[in-house]
């Protein structure tokens, strides 16, 4: 993919808004160049509900090890990417913000913020967007450790009665942020508000 090809060109490639396409190439070439975030950042927005989800896609996984430049540049977007997470429609960006938000630096009042959101998300009609809802939440306890003892209890009903993906998250997630029997709960390290 030419380093210069206008992004929404390349997240427009797709059959529907599910569909990948590019989105491998686009989040590559974020990593190598993350000034290019901001351009994929307002796509986040676009009409096309394909170039949206793409967007969002491409983000999630440029993100998922992001170096000090990409932090910085998606670090500028944070108050609008925390302000598009109840307004998103689509099912793919909910879901790939849901995976995204809780990576950012966020303070507790913020991460009380997206949590507040990601909660509504667990009565979403999309199981992927419920699931991913649950990790967000999870993931959040390391910014807000007060918010630990309820996610649990969160973990807990959704693991006996979610759908299929949320009962196996919950356990995966239960594995990890609770204590064995016995054993006190140790607080992920917080950031100040």
């Amino acid at each position: 993919m030419p380093g210069q090809a206008d992004l929404r060109s390349q997240l427009a490639v797709g059959r529907h808004a599910l569909d990948p396409g590019r989105v491998p190439q686009v989040a590559a070439l974020i990593r190598a160049h993350p000034r290019r975030a901001a351009r994929l950042i307002e796509l986040l927005w676009d009409d096309d509900p394909g170039v949206a989800s793409r967007s969002a896609d491409a983000l999630e996984r440029a993100y998922h090890d992001p170096s000090p430049a990409l932090q910085r540049i998606v670090g500028e977007f944070k108050e609008a990417l925390i302000g598009l997470l109840p307004e998103a429609r689509y099912i793919k960006l909910r879901w790939n913000l849901a995976f995204t938000l809780p990576r950012l630096s966020l303070t507790v009042a913020e991460a009380r913020r997206v949590a507040a959101t990601l909660e509504t998300y667990l009565d979403d009609r999309s199981s992927i967007v419920k699931t991913a809802a649950l990790q967000g939440l999870a993931d959040l306890t390391r910014h807000d450790p007060a918010s630990l003892p309820a996610v649990l209890d969160l973990l807990r009903i959704h693991g006996r009665s979610g759908t299929p993906a949320m009962r196996a998250r919950s356990r995966h997630l239960l594995k990890r942020l609770a204590p064995p029997q016995g054993k006190r709960l140790a607080m992920p390290e917080t950031q100040a508000d």
